[in-house]
């Protein structure tokens, strides 16, 4: 550890988990993509970096857990940061100097020191003033890349008004569906244990197991990583029962000043409950009621999820895209592999779409095109 002259100091993998996790309690910005946990189950503890930036009087300021790709045979690598740096400490503005101290170490450690490509991708959302920050802090490291903007866009509930009026700004029909659910004789039982999660688990397989939709989720690591988060970092439960059989769950994060829905699962006998809708009603009472600013719904896409996007917009929250990646090289083999990574990952995506198009194509000439599927409300995979 060496101080400088400007008074702070910088600490590159020495923290605990334990003490990184205590850290994070600290921080409005803090989400369930910084945890620890989240870092060593999904990438793997070896592969991952600290950075924790300190005042002179070891008062954090900002902090920053990245997964590092190295591969064997390549002389190069990538430094990834998603939604961090954390650095907007509760009680307190946004800190331009701050953010630019943390990019300053952030770039002097993994760009110029481990010869990385540095990609950062913020927890900003585009023509924010936080995203305005964070490319102003950055901009004399490298760029925003704006191509890659659009790939993440969700709606933001603000908090801050009464749930009266939260209920008041849903949408008539979601919340003439909210009005039914409260009449169908349903329970909801919410926790953060092992419990609670299997049961969730089990209605995302009877799901599953009917419409058999493509998706990255694994549910079961999820499961680890809430199990291995701290008390009051674990993901929240909740799973609305009818006649006490469980028919539908969702599964939340709420760590930082923000809420995040991150799955949700209904089966046979949920499908016309209406549970999904009070699910939601009662994560958001929850969230009001327990100090959090904004709950994030989890991601839309109009086109390739109409029944989630339609579900979701009755929230009448705000349509937000997350800023595009920050990003830095000055290691020619580090940039020629991140290039060969992005350019395999973006045709094999092409391919895909291609094929898929092609074989839709075919179908249609042969007969009539079906009706689009609603997909279940609260479920973010179909």
């Amino acid at each position: 550890m060496g101080q400088n002259a400007m008074s702070y100091t910088v600490e590159i993998d020495k923290v605990s988990s334990a003490e990184w996790s205590g850290l994070m309690e600290l921080f409005e910005d803090s989400n369930p993509y910084q945890t620890w946990s989240y870092g060593a189950i999904r990438w793997g503890e070896e592969n991952l970096s600290h950075l924790v930036l300190r005042k002179g009087d070891s008062s954090v300021m900002a902090m920053a857990q990245l997964r590092i790709i190295r591969p064997k045979l390549v002389g190069g690598g990538v430094a990834y940061l998603r939604w961090g740096p954390i650095c907007h400490l509760r009680g307190a503005t946004l800190d331009l100097q701050t953010v630019k101290l943390v990019m300053k170490e952030l770039h002097e450690e993994y760009v110029r020191k481990r010869k990385l490509f540095l990609r950062i991708l913020p927890d900003a959302f585009v023509g924010s003033p936080r995203a305005g920050i964070f490319e102003e802090a950055f901009s004399e490291y490298g760029e925003v890349q704006p191509g890659r903007a659009s790939a993440d866009r969700t709606f933001v509930l603000d908090l801050t008004p009464t749930l009266e009026e939260l209920r008041k700004k849903l949408d008539q029909k979601w919340r003439n569906q909210l009005n039914r659910s409260e009449k169908n004789n349903l329970t909801i039982v919410e926790g953060t244990g092992r419990e609670e999660y299997k049961v969730f688990v089990k209605i995302y397989e009877e799901m599953w197991a009917r419409k058999k939709f493509d998706t990255t989720v694994d549910v079961h690591e999820f499961g680890r990583i809430t199990e291995d988060l701290p008390g009051g970092q674990k993901f929240k439960t909740l799973i609305c029962q009818r006649e006490g059989v469980p028919v539908c769950g969702i599964v939340c994060s709420a760590v930082g000043s923000m809420g995040i829905y991150l799955l949700g699962a209904t089966n046979d006998q949920g499908l016309d409950s209406k549970g999904a809708y009070l699910l939601q009603w009662t994560m958001i009472k929850w969230l009001k009621e327990n100090g959090f600013k904004y709950y994030d719904l989890g991601g839309i896409d109009p086109e390739l999820n109409p029944g989630v996007y339609h579900f979701k917009k009755g929230f009448s929250a705000e349509d937000m895209t997350r800023m595009a990646p920050l990003e830095s090289c000055e290691a020619v083999m580090s940039s020629l592999f991140m290039k060969a990574a992005d350019f395999g990952r973006g045709g094999a995506q092409k391919a895909a779409s291609k094929f898929k198009n092609d074989v839709a194509g075919a179908i249609g000439r042969l007969k009539p095109a079906p009706k689009l599927n609603q997909a279940e409300p609260g479920n973010p995979n179909t």
